[in-house]
């Protein structure tokens, strides 16, 4: 089942919203591929931590960058 408008699967509750977002559209990515929902979910956090986490350190070092 896929999740639009604000809806989530329980286990993305008490994540932070930007990382939710973003584990929802891959989930949802992962099911219209054919994958299986529980398999989805998890795919999409664990993605989504390691994109956000990417993304900020990539910010971090530019930030950093100007300053040396």
């Amino acid at each position: 089942m896929p999740w639009y408008n604000g809806d989530f699967p329980p286990s993305y509750k008490n994540q932070p919203a930007e990382l939710r977002e973003k584990a929802v559209e891959i989930a949802n990515a992962l099911l219209q591929d054919g994958a299986e929902e529980g398999i989805a979910i998890a795919t999409g956090l664990k993605q989504a931590r390691e994109l956000l986490k990417n993304h900020k350190e990539k910010t971090h070092k530019n930030e950093n960058h100007g300053n040396e």
